[in-house]
């Protein structure tokens, strides 16, 4: 009986510690990179508008060329829907639709992932003029895990994981547009 006393002690422990930990974690999380372009920006912004060129420039594409994409709607616009399919566990399944344009100068995403995990989290493009034939561009991506998961985000380094990728995109899009 001491030794089942002494279990349910170390399960309840065990239980209870990412319980208290999720209480001072921040639900919140964000990466950002940027890059800079020897480009106008009206061109830049053309040529990134259009979710279908994500395919030439991100990561994440290039990851599983065999994957499923469908898409729905009009590219470049407010309601279009880019979806993938992938049987690797790095990309998954999910869908980007595009929420928000402000022309010329940002674009908004809704991702929402659905294997190998549940979750929907926000990105955006957005474009500043340096001068006439430079352009930064800036990628981020913001989520959000409720309360207990949050502990997660302490094992879990977003920068690290999300950061490499953007950068790695932006600087084929950089090749991409500075190479045309």
């Amino acid at each position: 009986m001491k030794i089942v006393k002494i279990v349910l002690v170390i399960v309840l422990i065990l239980v209870s510690i990412p319980l208290i930990v999720g209480v001072f974690v921040d639900q919140e999380y964000s990466v950002v990179r940027e890059v800079t372009i020897d480009r106008p920006k009206d061109e830049v912004y053309e040529y990134v508008r259009l979710l279908k060129n994500q395919e030439n420039f991100s990561s994440w594409a290039s990851k599983d060329p065999t994957m499923k994409k469908s898409f729905i709607g009009v590219d470049g616009e407010v309601g279009f829907v880019s979806a993938w399919d992938s049987n690797d566990p790095n990309v998954g399944v999910g869908e980007q639709e595009i929420t928000s344009i402000k022309k010329g100068e940002r674009i908004d995403y809704a991702l929402r992932f659905k294997e190998p995990f549940e979750a929907e989290d926000k990105a955006y493009m957005a474009f500043e003029e340096i001068d006439d034939n430079h352009t930064k561009v800036i990628w981020g991506f913001e989520g959000r895990m409720d309360y207990p998961m949050n502990s997660m985000l302490l094992m879990m380094n977003m920068e690290e994981m999300v950061g490499k990728d953007f950068s790695d995109g932006l600087h084929k899009l950089k090749s991409i547009l500075e190479n045309n």
